[in-house]
């Protein structure tokens, strides 16, 4: 892929979005109701970007790395407002903001990680993969769900990033780790939270344990 500057209508909101993920959207500001209209009128995609802290509201301020969005399942209601299935597709990082329509849109350009020899991405790859799912299982056992799960990615970015986008950790951290461009860090700093939030996990559901059994008792 060429490196080549688009302009992309942004939607800041308080949230990461990682390449590769899927994110439900119920758009009701009007000035994203126009957002959605352009972009389908247009058939061009828009850019999902997490809003810094200091933002306020109508003059958001957002990172200046997100990630660009297809649009699958688009509704509109009879009031004017959208719902969509918001599919992450690439990283982008702002090149300039543009503040000239109801909307904040940007000129971006593609970002990506940098070349990497597979050889060293099989130890991190694997060790990820093992605590996610651990994890993962904790989790959906926690909230008494089915611990049934689909296959994870089998490459390693987009490993990284499905771990990244599931992980129960402050946006901030989500966000350092989609700006990286080392994939082999980003699985690394991946193990690092897992390998602390597994055994908390597991403590948690033990302490239910007695509980429960008394319970059956």
């Amino acid at each position: 892929m060429s490196i080549t500057a688009i302009e992309l209508p942004l939607f800041p909101l308080d949230v990461v979005l990682f390449p590769g993920t899927v994110m439900p959207l119920h758009i009701f500001e009007p000035r994203y109701r126009q957002m959605i209209q352009d972009c389908q009128r247009t058939q061009k995609p828009f850019g999902i970007v997490l809003t810094k802290p200091e933002s306020v509201y109508l003059h958001e301020v957002p990172y200046s790395v997100g990630t660009m969005v297809q649009m699958r399942n688009v509704e509109r209601m009879e009031d004017g407002r959208f719902t969509l299935m918001a599919i992450g597709t690439r990283r982008f990082r702002i090149v300039s903001q543009h503040r000239d329509r109801p909307y904040l849109s940007a000129t971006v350009e593609p970002f990506m990680d940098d070349p990497e020899p597979a050889q060293i991405l099989t130890l991190p790859m694997a060790q990820a993969c093992g605590l996610f799912r651990n994890y993962l299982e904790m989790l959906l056992e926690a909230a008494n769900e089915d611990s049934s799960y689909a296959d994870l990615p089998e490459d390693p970015e987009d490993l990284s990033y499905f771990i990244a986008y599931f992980l129960e950790v402050q946006n901030e951290t989500k966000q350092r780790l989609l700006e990286g461009t080392s994939t082999q860090e980003r699985l690394r700093d991946e193990i690092n939270i897992l390998r602390r939030e597994v055994p908390f996990m597991r403590q948690i559901l033990s302490k239910n344990l007695p509980e429960d059994r008394s319970m059956l008792n």
